[in-house]
């Protein structure tokens, strides 16, 4: 169709993402375009826009949040586009996405129907710290770091969602994180099981997040007594999270692939 876009929809425990071809958004303002394609009521709604290319060995990709903002990665997104790699090219097991992170390698662990398991390298935590943040009338000790796109953790006794919308939108845009900050909320239930509630940079509250799964694996990990094999349980379900001895992270979980079709202007 003449001025369409193609487009498919994943998601990963209801993180949910638009996937389109590099060719087919050349010149266009990919931010407005972003807040345009993932509106929920003048949309097709979404909480990014992942614009890709397949090369020979890599798939490359830009992500833009649901706000026009630009992301460096999403361990949930690049999942979905994974999903995608494997069915454009039947028997594929391996996946490697060019990010503005640095390159993902996704290895396909499971196919159940339409949902596809995969583990991915999600490279090494830096700059992990603690910090003190006055935010809402209150001093939040939380933790720090970056995985590849910045986390803000807050190791909690009870997690509530009245306090997440309460805090969230406040400390994404704390002066701390000039770029803004992902911020999730999480309960160490036992040395094996954490529990998290995220509210993500661009977006809002969303039912998941695999870099913030892994941020608050780490930040658990070190600050909060929980093991560095982890499990990982948000509103949308449960990732495994594994912060191995030579400091990488490995983030399994899955995603599926739900709609195609083209984006009309």
């Amino acid at each position: 169709m003449p001025g369409g876009i193609r487009v498919c929809k994943g998601h990963a425990y209801g993180n949910d993402f638009l996937l389109a071809p590099e060719s087919d958004v050349r010149g266009r303002d990919l931010e407005a375009l972003a807040r345009a394609m993932c509106s929920r009521h003048e949309g097709i709604g979404a909480d990014g826009l992942m614009i890709y290319s397949f090369g020979p060995s890599a798939v490359s990709m830009r992500l833009y949040n649901a706000d026009g903002s630009a992301s460096e990665v999403s361990g949930n997104g690049i999942r979905c586009l994974a999903a995608l790699a494997v069915r454009e090219r039947p028997g594929t097991t391996e996946v490697t996405i060019e990010t503005p992170a640095g390159v993902k390698v996704l290895e396909l662990r499971g196919v159940d129907g339409t949902q596809l398991t995969f583990r991915a390298a999600m490279g090494t935590p830096s700059d992990l710290r603690q910090i003190t943040l006055h935010v809402g009338g209150e001093h939040l000790d939380a933790v720090a770091l970056s995985v590849g796109n910045p986390q803000c953790v807050l190791l909690e006794d009870l997690l509530s969602e009245g306090r997440l919308h309460k805090l969230g939108r406040a400390i994404e845009h704390h002066p701390q994180f000039p770029n803004r900050t992902n911020v999730s909320f999480v309960k160490v239930e036992t040395p094996q099981r954490v529990r998290i509630l995220i509210w993500e940079r661009g977006v809002g509250p969303t039912t998941a997040s695999g870099t913030g799964a892994c941020g608050a694996a780490v930040a658990a990990a070190r600050y909060g007594g929980a093991a560095r094999d982890v499990e990982v349980i948000s509103p949308g379900g449960s990732q495994r999270v594994e912060w191995r001895e030579d400091d990488r992270i490995y983030l399994t979980g899955w995603a599926k692939l739900v709609f195609e079709g083209i984006w009309m202007e």
